[in-house]
């Protein structure tokens, strides 16, 4: 057996009843309850960033391709179908899916309200899987061959402050030459908690009503949204895909679409890796503390085994043995603590959340194992180095001052 070993074992047998049991448990619980802390943040950290970034893609996909117009107005200028990228996709090995879209604003009129909306026209293309979970009731519209649907999506936002129900038909109005109307009728609400950029205004209907409205044909719409099978290659990949437009054609990432969103997320990413640099730095200083009062403690100890002839690489190695026992106790301990707790928030959604504030209505986790496993071992690297400092005081050690020290 290691001799560093068997003595820092006996050692700590001894520690639960010496000076430094106080100190040790303290070291003890600043690792479990720092590792507990890290697992948490970067958990949920990453379930805010997939839960919102969904909603925002569900809605918009990863990028939007446009017709480049110096009109300022409200309408959109349409866009060609017939072009490459919509065409032929497979061909874009990047690409997953792809949808077009055609925008009109409009007013909604009822005996009390008076409501500025946006109607979003979408084809049977639209990645329904994706927005199904933004879905509170009822159904997605129906595509039908032969018509045009009358069918309509309303936010919970909406319906809640026009008094609006499933079943029921309302009057949209449109603001152009001539005036127009179209009478739909509610089959299903969505919420997104997103209100500003969605839920105050957006409706969603069959994309033939807006190119009806507009006088288009078929082949055209207001612009195509494109999913990726990376998403964190966005704007790689628009890049790459712009030579494949026209040249009055732009691609633009969701990421540069709704900035305000993805810098808060950014953000919050940067809060949390200050909080793992925090906590690690707390945890050396408080493993720092504990070894030099081991040594401090055991000092007699030290000058009898330097007599004996034993080198100072031995004797550092019995405290370090003794500080990555305690390193690694309290990792078992923080692992446990920490996916125990996001475990009870994932099942069981113990901390709401005001989800005017936060897009969401409940504390999110995200499971990333390799996340976890490189928290452990950040930690147990970072700390099990800095406790080579405080052992190079043993270096520093007289034997005989050492043997009558008290």
């Amino acid at each position: 057996m290691n001799l560093s070993y068997f003595i820092s074992k006996r050692i700590s047998k001894q520690q639960r009843e010496g000076f430094t049991s106080a100190i040790y448990s303290i070291a003890l619980v600043s690792i479990t309850l720092g590792l507990a802390a890290s697992i948490l943040s970067f958990l949920i950290m990453f379930g805010f960033e997939e839960a919102i970034k969904n909603k925002m893609y569900s809605f918009s996909g990863h990028m939007v391709i446009n017709q480049q117009s110096l009109n300022n107005s409200l309408e959109e200028t349409p866009l060609s179908l017939n072009n490459e990228i919509f065409l032929e996709t497979e061909k874009f090995s990047q690409v997953k899916h792809i949808q077009e879209y055609a925008n009109k604003a409009g007013l909604i009129k009822t005996d009390d309200e008076i409501l500025g909306i946006l109607l979003k026209g979408v084809s049977k293309r639209f990645d329904t899987a994706s927005f199904k979970q933004n879905m509170l009731e009822g159904r997605f519209i129906q595509f039908q061959d032969s018509s045009i649907s009358n069918e309509v999506l309303v936010s919970k936002t909406i319906v809640d402050k026009l008094n609006l129900k499933i079943g029921e038909r309302l009057t949209v109005h449109f603001f152009q030459t001539p005036p127009r109307y179209r009478r739909l009728t509610i089959v299903g609400i969505y919420q997104t908690h997103l209100s500003e950029y969605f839920d105050d205004k957006v409706l969603i209907t069959d994309i033939r009503q807006v190119q009806k409205l507009n006088d288009w044909a078929d082949t055209l719409a207001g612009g195509i949204e494109v999913f990726l099978k990376n998403p964190e290659h966005a704007d790689f990949d628009a890049a790459e895909l712009s030579g494949y437009i026209d040249y009055d054609m732009m691609i633009m990432t969701t990421k540069d679409k709704y900035q305000n969103i993805f810098q808060w997320l950014d953000l919050l990413a940067r809060q949390v890796r200050i909080l793992l640099a925090i906590i690690i730095i707390v945890i050396c200083v408080n493993m720092i503390s504990v070894i030099l009062i081991m040594v401090m403690e055991r000092t007699p100890m030290i000058g009898i085994l330097k007599a004996l002839g034993s080198k100072d690489k031995l004797i550092r190695g019995i405290f370090m043995q003794m500080g990555i026992s305690l390193i690694a106790r309290g990792l078992l301990y923080g692992n446990v603590l920490g996916i125990g707790l996001c475990a009870l928030q994932y099942f069981f959604k113990i901390i709401p959340l005001d989800a005017k504030y936060y897009y969401i209505s409940y504390v999110p986790v995200s499971w990333h194992w390799d996340i976890v496993l490189g928290l452990n071992l950040i930690i147990f690297l970072v700390v099990t180095l800095v406790l080579i400092i405080p052992t190079l005081i043993i270096s520093k050690i007289n034997p005989i001052k050492a043997i009558k020290f008290d």
